[in-house]
């Protein structure tokens, strides 16, 4: 089910809000929140469910066993290692098995031993990713004592399951929300309702008009990249740019947004990126709910900058890596998250020259680099990265794009959004008239582009 679908819309998101609200109790908010959660993920495949299930289950009962093991260290590592190892099992075998097995034969092949690997018939799950780092981070926020398990399974089950952020994130951890899940029962409705709409219909805008307006000229280029020229293929990549980051940051918008119509606020995962100076600040302002898990439960656990230079570059560039594969099982995403690694480095070890650049400079300079490294993560493989750079950095005929002025208006309002305009935290929602015929009027704008058949699935989705 796509937020930006009618039967979300009209039915699903209306029945759950009314619901909801009508309810008399916190236990009762949880297990409507659940149950809908899973109604929700089920609309893709309800096979899928069991999984999710599974891996709640676990992470729930671990979190028991922390609090009645409160004084054992070693039956608390127990607990913490062994929901890790299944939760990881399961994302491993469904999302990198078939990866893994042809990493092993190409290794093999390079050493002159012939091997002969299966090919699995695994569908992944939608949005695995996400609730396995909800689970994982629930469950190591527990055992470092920073928050305290709860008891109620409906609780946790809402959690891991809110349908809001439950297949693109923000990835939102237990102790970010916690205060607000506690308090579910007694939530004032009315309290953030105005806001919630308001960057919702933001956030709708964002991947209707802006982000599926530019994939409309830049699938095209991308799925015809070996006949393209220059000119186009560079068209296109600033496309991208910009079409991934209203796709996704439309989506985290829309997730926001949901929170607060059920009294939760989830927290931000996009601060205008493209208006970074650096690579520290990119990742800063980035996918904020995954450069953070990865910055407190890999950079830090693997030892941060506390040891020697050469050992903090090791830590970024593991961290790293491990942020591309997570995006996904094919290199162009391990490329480019150790072309990421290398930036992060090179910045903290030559960066007083960079920071003394004009501002313009390097913001400049920091989108340039932020978008060859798309190159990789659009790509479908490597080769195609490798070719779609080299016609980008030569001068390579072929063919151009038909309506190329259409293409660079577009291009030119999603970039002076993103680099001028304010982000969803930055805008004011106080109530004025205006402000409600803006909305309203968005709104209609995109629910008219919606019935025009143009409702596309969200970038993120295949993560």
């Amino acid at each position: 089910m796509l937020f930006n679908s009618f039967i979300f819309l009209f039915a699903f998101l209306p029945v759950t809000y009314l619901v909801f609200w009508s309810l008399p109790s916190a236990r009762a908010r949880y297990v409507w929140l659940a149950i809908t959660g899973y109604v929700f993920y089920g609309y893709w495949d309800w096979r899928f469910c069991f999984l999710m299930a599974f891996s709640t289950l676990v992470s729930y009962i671990a979190g028991l066993g922390m609090l009645r093991h409160d004084t054992n260290p070693a039956r608390r590592k127990l607990y913490l290692v062994v929901p890790i190892t299944i939760d990881l099992a399961l994302l491993g075998f469904f999302k990198y098995a078939n990866f893994g097995m042809d990493a092993f034969r190409d290794a093999m092949e390079l050493a002159g031993v012939a091997v002969s690997v299966p090919h699995l018939e695994v569908i992944l799950p939608i949005g695995i990713s996400f609730y396995t780092f909800h689970t994982i981070s629930y469950i190591v926020d527990a055992y470092r004592r920073q928050i305290t398990p709860t008891t109620n399974i409906w609780e946790f089950a809402s959690y891991v399951s809110l349908f809001s952020q439950l297949v693109a994130g923000p990835i939102v951890r237990f102790r970010q929300i916690e205060e607000d899940l506690d308090r579910l029962g007694s939530a004032d409705r009315t309290r953030w309702v105005r806001m919630g709409i308001m960057v919702f219909v933001v956030g709708l805008v964002e991947k209707v008009v802006i982000a599926d307006t530019l994939a409309a000229f830049v699938d095209p280029i991308m799925a015809s990249w070996a006949t393209a020229s220059t000119a186009t293929l560079w068209l296109a990549m600033f496309g991208y740019t910009f079409q991934l980051y209203f796709d996704f940051s439309g989506y985290s918008s829309m997730a926001v947004g949901l929170g607060y119509l059920f009294g939760l606020r989830i927290p931000m995962n996009f601060n205008s990126p493209y208006k970074a100076l650096d690579p520290s600040d990119f990742w800063r302002r980035w996918h904020i709910s995954l450069s953070t898990c990865m910055r407190d439960y890999l950079y830090i656990s693997f030892g941060g900058n506390r040891g020697s230079t050469a050992e903090t570059y090791r830590n970024l560039m593991l961290t790293m890596l491990i942020g591309g594969l997570w995006h996904g099982a094919n290199w162009t995403f391990i490329v480019w998250g150790a072309y990421h690694g290398v930036l992060l480095s090179a910045h903290r070890a030559w960066g007083r020259g960079w920071d003394m650049m004009p501002r313009p400079v390097r913001q400049a300079g920091m989108l340039f680099l932020a978008m060859i490294g798309w190159v990789f993560f659009r790509a479908l493989d490597l080769g195609m990265a490798v070719g779609v750079l080299g016609r980008m950095f030569s001068v390579t005929p072929g063919s151009g794009w038909p309506m190329a002025s259409w293409a660079v208006a577009a291009v030119t309002v999603a970039a002076a959004w993103a680099m001028a305009g304010p982000n969803i935290y930055d805008m004011d929602y106080h109530p004025k008239r205006w402000k409600y015929a803006v909305t309203a009027v968005a709104f209609g704008v995109a629910l008219a582009i919606i019935s025009g058949d143009r409702t596309s699935p969200f970038l993120y989705f295949q993560f």
